[in-house]
């Protein structure tokens, strides 16, 4: 999905008063203060404000998530480089297999040394390690933040499915490695694969059972949809292919997600 342009701030003209100069910023800045912010504003805008995970802040979070094992530890040092062997741990994943795919490999196709390879993984399960940690943990701060905001339950069920979309539209390769890779990863890394998903579908239930208990959602077997609601969020970075051959974008499937999961429970408005 391309990125949403960021129009230059207009200066004043050169005739506009120092008074106006002045008064006008803050004006616009009471205004912004007074308008909704993510999650009350589901739109994908509000939460890139909220929840930055491209660029920069992303590359510190899998610094901060690896450190322990690096013998890198000024990160301003490591952020370049560790952006180069992520995302080229991708690209050859996704051309001839994790599992095919040697740190030769990975130093070849980053220009960094074997030597200088080391000093931010010890192997590739290192690797796998920092993927699934960083994507769970991701996923775990911001369906955390959204408890804590209190959502009633039709507001929630909508802001799980956005932020859940709009997290694997953004880290689509993270995702992505996360699921077609986990047969070939350790016991423990697998476990974990399986609980980031497991966590996902109780917070589903959890939301839908609110729902129920105040009397605004029916359901028989919320397990079942649940697990429907997975298997549709998965379709997104699994054939993604297909909605861009199909001309469907993020919002059309956003909005047939919600709706289908809404009728699931039996809401109506």
């Amino acid at each position: 999905m391309a990125a949403i342009d960021q129009q230059p701030i207009q200066t004043f003209a050169d005739r506009q008063t120092a008074d106006s100069a002045i008064t006008l910023p803050e004006a616009l800045l009471a205004e912004s203060s007074q308008q909704p912010s993510w999650p009350q504003d589901i739109s994908i805008s509000a939460f890139r404000k909220a929840w930055i995970l491209q660029g920069e802040p992303l590359w510190l979070r899998v610094f901060e998530t690896h450190r322990e094992k690096m013998q890198i530890k000024n990160a301003s040092a490591a952020l370049a480089n560790l952006e180069k062997i992520f995302n080229c741990t991708f690209q050859l994943a996704n051309s001839k297999g994790f599992q095919a795919m040697s740190l030769r490999d990975l130093s070849r196709e980053t220009g960094i040394s074997m030597g200088g390879l080391y000093a931010y993984i010890g192997s590739k399960d290192d690797l796998a390690a920092v993927i699934e940690g960083v994507l769970r943990q991701t996923i775990d701060d911001v369906m955390a933040d959204l408890e804590a905001q209190q959502l009633d339950p039709v507001a929630r069920v909508k802001a799980i499915i956005h932020a859940d979309m709009y997290m694997n539209d953004t880290m689509h390769n993270w995702y992505y490695f996360c699921y077609l890779e986990a047969k070939g990863l350790s016991r423990e890394q697998r476990d974990a694969a399986i609980g980031l998903e497991s966590k996902f579908h109780s917070r589903l239930v959890a939301t839908f059972e609110d729902g129920i208990a105040a009397g605004i959602f029916h359901c028989k077997d919320v397990d079942l949809l649940a697990i429907q609601v997975v298997a549709l969020l998965q379709q997104w970075y699994l054939k993604r292919w297909k909605f861009q051959q199909l001309q469907i974008n993020i919002e059309t499937y956003i909005s047939y997600l919600v709706e289908t999961t809404l009728k699931g429970l039996a809401y109506r408005a």
